[in-house]
């Protein structure tokens, strides 16, 4: 297949641009002649010291990534939309992997906001070795191993970046994006863990509201495709590059 140039990749809360090393590895195999690129996003890695909302980090993103495909997971997901919303012109296709376009009623993001609020200034409080441990203990990352969690890689970060980060892009804080959707006229491939009910639902909610969009369910996963399963994630994700019609196959 015609090469798709740059693929630039966002990744989730508590995470780094490292945190994409093996998937990207995988990716660069499966897609010859692909530059692939990984942005650590604000309150993360070398970007610790910036303080950014998501659309201010959706421009820092394609500032740094240009013309691309750009795939992002979780917290670099919603980024990822607010990036195809604010620059059609630099997101050339889009891959969305365990995220969300908002949370529809006010009461629930409110409550959501609160809670957020609350995680930062307890991560302020305990530290960044203590918050990942109880963060990777949570149901929605039991899926990964000590292996492939890359706990040494989130503990780079500082306890005041990552609060800093839920109290300007945590979901509370996100203006719903649904009525909008229909403006991302690009190819989608939304990306969803078979054992991640809550994203199964939102994945096959944001692909009726995208115009151009196929949704991929990973078998026997949870949130963290990239982590838990790479090579599958990395050749889905190849396939569609080369057709953005194809989608795996769904079991019954």
């Amino acid at each position: 297949m015609a090469s798709p140039g740059r693929i630039v990749l966002a990744h989730g809360f508590t995470q780094t641009a490292r945190s994409w090393d093996t998937f990207a590895a995988l990716l660069i195999d499966k897609v010859p002649g692909a530059e692939v690129v990984a942005v650590d996003l604000p309150g993360h890695g070398s970007a610790a010291t910036i303080r950014a909302d998501l659309w201010q980090s959706a421009d820092l993103l394609t500032e740094t990534g240009g013309t691309a495909t750009y795939v992002g997971y979780s917290m670099g997901g919603r980024v990822a939309l607010h990036a195809a919303l604010a620059h059609p012109e630099l997101v050339e296709r889009l891959v969305v992997i365990g995220a969300t376009a908002g949370i529809d009623d006010a009461d629930e993001r409110a409550s959501r906001r609160r809670a957020d609020a609350q995680l930062a200034d307890h991560i302020e409080d305990v530290g960044v070795d203590m918050f990942v441990d109880e963060w990777l203990a949570g149901p929605l990352f039991a899926g990964l191993t000590p292996l492939t969690a890359g706990r040494d890689d989130r503990l780079r970060n500082i306890a005041p970046a990552l609060a800093a980060s839920l109290r300007t892009t945590g979901t509370g804080t996100q203006a719903p994006l649904w009525d909008r959707l229909g403006e991302i006229r690009i190819p989608v491939l939304v990306i969803v863990g078979e054992l991640d009910s809550k994203f199964c639902q939102l994945g096959e909610r944001l692909v009726s509201f995208l115009p151009d969009a196929v949704l991929a369910v990973v078998p026997d996963v949870g949130h963290s495709v990239h982590l838990e399963a790479p090579a599958a994630t990395a050749e889905i994700v190849s396939r569609w590059l080369h057709d953005r019609h194809w989608a795996p196959e769904r079991r019954t």
